[in-house]
């Protein structure tokens, strides 16, 4: 089961990739958006200067003013940080308004990015989804068994913790027994509180799997349908469009055409005062499409809101009382939930990101309160509880092979493995940015034993 994580304009989430490396370049087309990538890749390599003039000169004027600089410099010197310099390795698929390509990374990693652009002249760019494709990430090192397996875990956390290139915890299970489980790092790095394995970590887009097994759950129920539209539940919905257009499968599938929450107006709102599923909507949910619903896959935050809203009308009950009802209880998952940022809640953890080289609290990137699209919070036992009651489907909705997801932002990373064809289940928890748990995953998926 190859997985891959996402470092998208909000966060990070789980998906399949398996792309093969080629040795030689092939050059980016001869059209507006061929000289976007060409331009991007060079001040890539060039430094951070050279990239907020790109950005100035290159990005779609509407997209900057969802996403200004400042927030695409922060990403950059997360990509650069890890990937070091770009060599383009192979373009995937060229048309007008994307361009996707394979690239590798100075450190061997080889990514697969997508670079959407505006629709017309000059085709601005809009954004840029990079994938981690595995490939160079962690060559594959079997252990012979169980015991190896643990052993080089343990080293290797140590080793990071020891050089602070990790916070957290990690779980490894096999075929339903727990092999290994630790905590590293701090929770509070001012009050020196200790990360433990009971330590409710930010999950970020984890909480979407719960969505969507939510609406599974409705869907079994007859409550609701995946070819329902917005306006079926949400008649006042902002954007007509959408209303008519826009399914719940769409929704589920990411081709709605619906975007993000997280740009401008969230950069401006007063987060502490988000604490429902409607006060997300003021910041996207009047917006244009940007496709025609079906038409294209893009990630969409917003579009898990709308699911949340959805599944509160359709179930008759708050989402987040749903959740806990429906998904939370049958699991025995006791210790998680989407807590207000104010909310006095015991063991839980403080995220930390980097800003011009320093570690800083992430409290005030963090909404009210997190939603359907993620920022709830859960531990290494709750997740793997969950995994256990999706695979013995005693959440309706068994994913059959397995499943990988993650979740991250500034200051948060999570991810969450488990495939039904070696019995093991993988969680890795942390408290700063990505890919602090995603990188930990990778590893130690390349030294499962093969039976």
């Amino acid at each position: 089961m190859r997985k891959a994580v996402f470092l998208i304009m909000a966060g990070v989430i789980a998906a399949a990739a398996a792309w093969a490396a080629r040795p030689w370049l092939i050059q980016v087309p001869a059209t507006p958006a061929g000289r976007h990538v060409e331009a991007y890749i060079k001040a890539f390599n060039a430094g951070e200067a050279a990239m907020g003039e790109f950005f100035a000169a290159h990005a779609d004027a509407g997209s900057l003013k969802q996403t200004p600089i400042d927030a695409r410099l922060g990403r950059y010197r997360q990509m650069a940080g890890r990937l070091g310099k770009l060599e383009l390795q192979k373009v995937l698929d060229a048309k007008p308004d994307l361009i996707s390509a394979l690239v590798r990374g100075a450190n061997g990693f080889l990514v697969q990015m997508d670079f959407e652009f505006a629709p017309r002249e000059p085709f601005g760019l809009l954004g840029i989804r990079v994938m981690d494709t595995g490939e160079g990430a962690a060559a594959a090192d079997p252990k012979p068994d169980d015991a190896a397996l643990v052993a080089a875990v343990q080293a290797h956390l140590e080793g990071l913790a020891a050089r602070d290139e990790f916070s957290g915890a990690v779980l490894i299970a096999h075929n339903g027994k727990t092999l290994f489980e630790a905590a590293y790092g701090l929770a509070d790095r001012d009050k020196k509180i200790p990360n433990r394995t009971s330590t409710k970590f930010n999950i970020g887009s984890i909480n979407k799997s719960f969505t969507e097994t939510a609406v599974r759950w409705l869907v079994a129920e007859g409550k609701l349908s995946l070819d329902d539209t917005i306006g079926k539940f949400l008649p006042d919905y902002p954007n007509k469009d959408a209303a008519a257009q826009v399914t719940v499968r769409h929704l589920l599938d990411m081709t709605s055409g619906i975007g993000d929450f997280f740009g401008e107006r969230y950069q401006k709102s007063s987060k502490e005062k988000i604490r429902t599923l409607a006060d997300y909507l003021p910041l996207f949910a009047d917006e244009p499409l940007a496709f025609k619903p079906g038409e294209r896959n893009r990630y969409s935050n917003g579009g898990f809101i709308v699911l949340g809203l959805i599944i509160a009308k359709a179930s008759g009950m708050d989402y987040y009382d749903f959740v806990r009802e429906r998904i939370y209880k049958p699991a025995g998952m006791t210790d998680s939930g989407s807590f207000a940022k104010d909310e006095a809640v015991s063991d839980r953890v403080l995220g930390y990101t980097k800003e011009d080289g320093l570690l800083k609290p992430n409290y005030d990137t963090l909404p009210g309160r997190g939603s359907s699209a993620g920022g709830g919070y859960s531990t290494l036992r709750d997740l793997l509880a969950y995994a256990t009651a999706l695979k013995e489907g005693r959440l309706g909705n068994n994913p059959g092979g397995g499943m990988g997801i993650a979740g991250g932002a500034p200051g948060l990373n999570a991810a969450l493995e488990w495939d039904a064809r070696n019995g093991y289940t993988i969680v890795v928890l942390a408290n700063l940015d990505p890919p602090a748990a995603g990188d930990v995953a990778l590893r130690i998926r390349s030294w499962l034993p093969r039976s």
